[in-house]
């Protein structure tokens, strides 16, 4: 039997090992998965059920290693870390791709990639994120982009250390249809994997969970099922700039986090998509199911 193979970038990130994990789980004896990683000895956040061989290192800002682990692949999801660089990446790994003749490529882009210039502000990591995808549309590559609301894992991985009580930001009363990682990643796999006629050829989904809430409704929530009070704290963009300074953020990702926070505070990020049950069939996780899912991080 010829498998076809299919490439994850950001194999050992959040939602790189997620599309990785749900691909295994498919128990397609048609696909062979490669991980792409940073580092193969680390193995951090990388799926177990993925061997070495597997598993192939890429420096992104390394055109000869980009296109030798394209070698041999079919379809690419493509994932590129948020940083300066990110166009370059972009362009290596799409110019490796129409080397190696891969058929179809899936980006992670973002909310608000493409959004009304009448109407909606665009700002720098969604317009990053625009010119990525306009990279891939010229390619003559078979595409499709998805591009997801806030992760409600951030809840979790940034947001609420374990046994913190209160989460500080900036966002006032802004809502966000916050999406499961584990939403992105199915339509993901849908993508890679059932694209038949082309069926998700030169589409761009936006995905969100099921519904808005603001972050004082996100820790309604989790108080509910964690068994303890959660609070959200308001704070001014000057004090949380100044923690995120403190963290040792730098100063290029501490603006593209407080700008992505105001689009939240200002209200754009509150749209729902029906993506997922379009592309999957299935109903987008509420909150309420991550957080209980979740609960045992959280104590």
């Amino acid at each position: 039997m010829t498998k076809e193979s299919i490439l994850v970038t950001g194999g050992d990130g959040n939602i790189g090992s997620e599309v990785i994990r749900q691909l295994w789980s498919s128990k397609r004896e048609d696909l062979k998965i490669v991980g792409g990683v940073r580092s193969i000895t680390k193995k951090k956040g990388i799926d177990k059920r993925l061997d070495n061989h597997d598993l192939i290192e890429i420096e992104y800002d390394n055109p000869e290693t980009v296109t030798e682990a394209l070698k041999g692949i079919d379809k690419l999801f493509l994932l590129t870390p948020t940083h300066p660089k990110m166009i370059d990446f972009t362009s290596n790994l799409v110019n490796g791709a129409r080397e190696r003749k891969v058929k179809h490529i899936v980006k992670l882009s973002h909310i608000r990639a493409d959004p009304d210039p009448d109407d909606e502000p665009q700002i720098n990591i969604t317009r990053l994120h625009r010119q990525a995808e306009k990279i891939i549309e010229e390619s003559g590559i078979p595409f499709t982009f998805l591009r997801p609301n806030f992760f409600m894992e951030n809840f979790v991985n940034f947001y609420l250390t374990k046994g913190q009580s209160s989460i500080y930001l900036p966002v006032g009363e802004g809502k966000v249809s916050f999406v499961d990682v584990c939403d992105i990643a199915a339509v993901a796999v849908q993508a890679l994997t059932n694209n038949n006629d082309g069926l998700h050829s030169g589409k761009a989904y936006t995905i969100t969970g099921p519904e808005a809430l603001s972050y004082g409704d996100a820790t309604g929530i989790l108080s509910e099922h964690i068994g303890r009070k959660v609070s959200y704290v308001n704070i001014s963009e000057d004090d949380a700039r100044k923690a995120i300074r403190h963290m040792g953020m730098s100063d290029w990702h501490t603006n593209i986090l407080l700008e992505l926070l105001k689009l939240s505070r200002d209200g754009y990020l509150s749209s729902i998509s029906h993506a997922v049950k379009e592309v999957t069939g299935k109903r987008p996780i509420p909150f309420s199911q991550f957080a209980q899912d979740y609960t045992p991080a959280f104590k």
